[in-house]
């Protein structure tokens, strides 16, 4: 140790790799082209509006600074997304038009930007499944701005074990695609919050001090502060920042402030609900009242949290006052996942009669069997995402054997979700005569295959249409793949056969189909017989 202190570690190595490659021109070009490879973003980071070029942040940034959008627009917009969370709707509505007003005025009129503003960062409580990413999403998209998702229990205290929580602002960054001013209005969504809080453990003993140092440490961002863009842990950033700086590119900026970044995080609360629930039963008189609180949905006492409920969950108090505006989603029963199925936008029928019309298939569902679908779901307990679970079990089956098959069109019913299996025997022997059709034109797709690969010809007879397809039946291939199996060296011999005679097309019959090793090297011998007779011909090759 000098008289002057320990050196930073980090400016250290700056030094020494600027004096290597200033040393060194061949590895410095070589990093160079590294460092500017696309790398894959990091584990968190979840894009719902990505910048493509400088042309498309300008229009966002156009529309930050034009923004006239009223609380009830925000909601009817939402409606076409997401079923039901009336109260979350309007809550996020207001607070995102007042969010991005204060922007807009500080954009029109710098004086605005020195004035006291408390941000109205967003707690959002209820079960999983309930649309509550879905919500944000839907808002950044509509706005324009970048927008990042992360998990709560990917990040440590440190950030050397798990993610910095600084990351999030540097993603904002990547999101943005470089556009510094558009990220600084973006939207960060940090998903679990509830895993992180440090409530005391009976199980393990003392507090979870790692929890409540994620806490403080994303507090700093929720508050105004500045975050180095270039991770001191993220030794390639720091070397394309000194490559650029050597090269005299235009100066980035070093830090972003997170003054007008909005903060929304979103929790099950599961255990923050049954603690509610005993709160109010305990203060409740009566015994009836009690009985009332047994009834209701437990998720549904998360709409009357107070600040104290949380700080005994285990928040720091500093951590939950920077989130003013609090809102509880409502469990969807089934007529809720009903009308998702029926009339949103997002709605996870569209994406498997999108999977189906990919092969020409149309597909349908009774009303009945929506309800069904829907009462199925509810019992998943994982909101609209017990649908696909439901719906994924129930038509697994079909969406394997029906591409295959000859049928075009298919309807849901009840019956078909109490006997899946069944109805799509059924459906199969129905439309068991429009089947040849199909199979007759995989064989046609394997000819040309064939000849594309081999450039040599094949031509099937119908006796021998007919032994592949009773075969590929039997035994549950695709024509594609008894083809293969069957003429696996055919192409290795017919080469043989095209040099000796010339000729180029071959006609299997049903006996090449039954036993074509053995016609394969009758013909090769013919075709060595016909170079010593010119007479004979190995044209009728059957």
């Amino acid at each position: 140790m000098n008289d002057n202190g320990p050196k930073n570690p980090f400016e250290e190595l700056q030094k020494q790799l600027q004096e290597f490659l200033g040393k060194n021109p061949n590895v410095h070009a070589q990093v160079s082209s590294f460092i500017h490879t696309p790398q894959e973003s990091t584990p968190q980071q979840t894009p719902a509006q990505p910048v493509d070029s400088p042309d498309d942040a300008n229009d966002a940034l156009q529309r930050i600074r034009n923004f006239s959008l009223k609380p009830k627009e925000i909601r009817d917009y939402l409606n076409r997304f997401v079923i039901k969370q009336n109260e979350a709707k309007k809550v996020l509505s207001v607070a995102i038009c007042d969010h991005y007003n204060h922007i807009r005025q500080c954009l029109d009129d710098e004086k605005n930007r020195e004035q006291e503003y408390h941000k109205q960062n967003i707690i959002l409580l209820g079960p999983t499944g309930v649309g509550k990413t879905y919500l944000m999403k839907n808002i950044a998209k509509l706005i324009g701005v970048p927008f990042v998702k992360a998990d709560a229990t990917k990040f440590s205290e440190t950030g050397y074990v798990g993610g910095d929580v600084e990351d999030l602002v540097r993603d904002l960054v990547k999101v943005a695609n470089g556009n510094t001013e558009l990220a600084q209005y973006g939207i960060i969504y940090i998903d679990e919050i509830d895993k992180i809080a440090s409530a005391s453990n009976s199980e393990h003993g003392g507090r979870d001090v790692s929890g409540r140092g994620v806490q403080i440490n994303l507090l700093k961002l929720m508050e105004d502060t500045e975050v180095n863009l270039t991770s001191q842990t993220d030794m390639m950033a720091q070397m394309q920042a000194m490559m650029e700086m050597q090269r005299g590119a235009k100066k980035r900026p070093r830090t972003l402030s997170t003054r007008h970044i909005l903060f929304i995080v979103s929790g099950a609360f599961d255990r923050l609900a049954e603690s509610i629930k005993k709160r109010k039963s305990q203060t409740s008189m009566g015994f009836n009242t009690l009985n009332n609180c047994e009834d209701v949905d437990t998720f549904s006492f998360l709409q009357q949290v107070e600040t104290s409920d949380f700080i005994k969950y285990g928040f720091e108090p500093e951590f939950i006052g920077r989130l003013p505006i609090r809102v509880a989603c409502e469990s969807l029963k089934a007529d809720d996942l009903a009308q998702i199925l029926n009339s949103s936008e997002g709605s996870i029928l569209r994406q498997y009669k999108n999977d189906f019309k990919g092969y020409d298939i149309d597909f349908t569902i009774t009303p009945e069997a929506i309800t069904e679908v829907a009462t199925r779901a509810e019992s998943e307990r994982t909101g609209a995402r017990g649908l696909m679970t439901v719906l994924e079990k129930l038509l697994r089956d079909f969406k394997f054997d029906l591409p295959s098959a000859a049928i075009k069109s298919f309807e849901v019913t009840t019956a078909t979700i109490h006997h899946p299996h069944e109805t799509l025997k059924e459906l199969i022997m129905e439309n068991k005569h429009l089947q040849e059709d199909v199979l007759n034109g995989d064989i046609d797709r394997f000819a040309k295959w064939f000849h594309k690969e081999h450039t040599i010809t094949l031509t099937f007879t119908a006796d021998a249409c007919k032994e592949l397809i009773g075969e590929a039946l039997d035994h549950d291939l695709t024509i594609h793949a008894l083809c293969q199996k069957k003429f696996a060296d055919f192409q290795h011999g017919l080469k043989i056969i095209q040099r000796n005679t010339g000729i180029d097309t071959f006609t299997i019959d049903e006996n090449t189909v039954i036993n074509p090793d053995k016609s394969l090297s009758k013909w090769v011998v013919d075709s060595f017989e016909s170079t010593k007779n010119p007479q004979k011909s190995t044209s009728e090759n059957n």
